[in-house]
């Protein structure tokens, strides 16, 4: 249920680290994902189809020499450039065509594996600061958008499995239930904490990526 989602989504945010550093008073430490699975049956035809939506907040890349991180914030900046250019060796093999995707390089990766296959639909937004300071973190930022721009997944696909209804006694009884009844929407995974892997030159970088849900087989929509 939607009241359901929003009690995953505030537990995570609100068990999601910020700390203040030099150029940010509120500086989010990890990644958030938020991952809803959603299955629906046609009441007509007992065909059953599965969906993935995958909400992703990235934490942007800093410069630790500008954001004076210590200590832990330190090491947590380290994770999150490194899971940052885990992502970018990804779009880069994606870009290019190479038969190896190194989606295992990193959690970060590996969950959004999904997310960048064939099968998905992907949209990234990335966000930018117009103050001057911060130029060169901008224009690595939009650099790093053009190379995902230019990446071609292919068209998505449906995964639909047969019922197993055999008689019109056995399904009729099923037709007087509302559409409504036939979905179930189960949010799978909330927050996820810091993910680790190879260092990053890119900087400034706050991003999102969203998968709409997919599925393959017989091209049989929900009936309304």
């Amino acid at each position: 249920s939607v009241e359901g989602i929003n009690q995953v989504f505030e537990f995570g945010h609100i068990n999601r680290a910020t700390e203040c550093t030099h150029l940010n008073e509120h500086s989010f430490r990890s990644h958030a994902l938020l991952m809803i699975t959603v299955r629906g049956t046609d009441c007509s035809t007992g065909i059953k189809t599965t969906g993935k939506l995958n909400l992703v907040d990235l934490a942007g890349s800093e410069r630790v020499g500008r954001s004076g991180a210590e200590g832990s914030r330190l090491r947590e900046a380290q994770y999150i450039n490194k899971s940052l250019s885990a992502l970018g060796d990804v779009i880069y093999a994606l870009r290019s065509r190479q038969s190896h995707v190194p989606f295992r390089n990193s959690k970060l990766t590996y969950l959004l594996q999904d997310s960048l296959s064939g099968e998905s639909k992907t949209l990234m937004m990335v966000q930018v600061s117009p103050v001057e300071k911060n130029t060169s973190e901008t224009l690595c930022s939009l650099k790093f958008a053009e190379r995902v721009r230019s990446v071609e997944l292919g068209p998505g696909s449906r995964r639909a499995e047969m019922g197993s209804w055999t008689s019109q006694e056995h399904l009729e009884p099923q037709l007087c239930f509302p559409v409504a009844a036939c979905l179930q929407v189960e949010p799978s995974a909330a927050l996820q904490p810091c993910i680790r892997t190879q260092p990053s030159p890119r900087t400034g970088r706050s991003s999102s990526l969203r998968a709409k849900p997919q599925s393959t087989g017989k091209p049989r929509p929900l009936p309304v």
